[in-house]
């Protein structure tokens, strides 16, 4: 919410006394002099008064990335299956949340974060984040795959045209696929439409972010500084 209304919020200030705490220069965000009632407190935030009174110590925001192994579902909790969460050594996991998920059986690259508008970000459709997969598939790699996933493939279900991606062979049954968006068991029903089954995802990168080469399956790791403002960028 905005500073001006966390302020006013509290029992003891009414929006007289947050108006003249910002207007004097008498509350820090962030370790900083704000005067400015516009600027958005999250649960991350650190609000204090000049004399140093902390109204909101805020919490850590985290972010991680996960070498999902198949057979692990991309949840947090489930009755039958082992979760990503579980895989985690972390306080406090409860409060972590994917940002993007996976099928059970496909593995490679996961986001995970307790901060809700960092992971809308990197889902939200219109940004059209490439997603680059390693597919395998049981028969040869048809080229005319290659046209026809660039002009994009009808979904009868959803009525809907994909958009364009970017298929490389690599090898007879072997490919490099970059989406740029999510549909339901999308790669699976791509290769479909040519009667080729795929046997085996793997998601290689999302965005700027690619999954670290030195992270076994079941590993994970803290994200840089840099490949989380790859998506705090509008």
């Amino acid at each position: 919410m905005r500073l001006d209304r966390f302020l006013s919020n509290l029992p003891r200030f009414n929006r007289q006394d947050a108006r003249h705490l910002l207007a004097s220069g008498g509350v820090r965000l962030d370790g900083r002099v704000n005067r400015d009632g516009r600027s958005e407190v999250t649960l991350f935030s650190r609000v204090e008064l000049g004399d140093g009174e902390i109204l909101q110590a805020g919490k850590p925001a985290r972010y991680f990335m996960l070498h999902k192994p198949g057979g692990v579902v991309s949840a947090t909790v489930h009755p039958e299956h082992r979760t990503v969460l579980d895989l985690l050594d972390e306080p406090d996991k409860d409060e972590l949340h994917l940002a993007g998920r996976l099928d059970l059986n496909t593995s490679g690259l996961l986001l995970i974060t307790n901060d809700g508008q960092w992971s809308r970000r990197v889902t939200l459709p219109k940004r059209k984040q490439p997603k680059v997969y390693l597919v395998e598939t049981e028969d040869p790699i048809e080229p005319a795959c290659i046209e026809v996933f660039a002009r994009g493939l009808y979904f009868r279900f959803e009525d809907l045209t994909t958009l364009p991606a970017e298929l490389e062979i690599l090898a007879p049954c072997q490919a490099r696929l970059t989406l740029y968006e999510g549909r339901y068991h999308q790669v699976k029903r791509m290769f479909g439409h040519f009667q080729n089954k795929v046997i085996g995802l793997h998601r290689i990168s999302m965005g700027a972010i690619r999954l670290d080469a030195g992270l076994a399956p079941g590993e994970y790791r803290a994200l840089t500084s840099a490949e989380i403002d790859s998506f705090s960028r509008d």
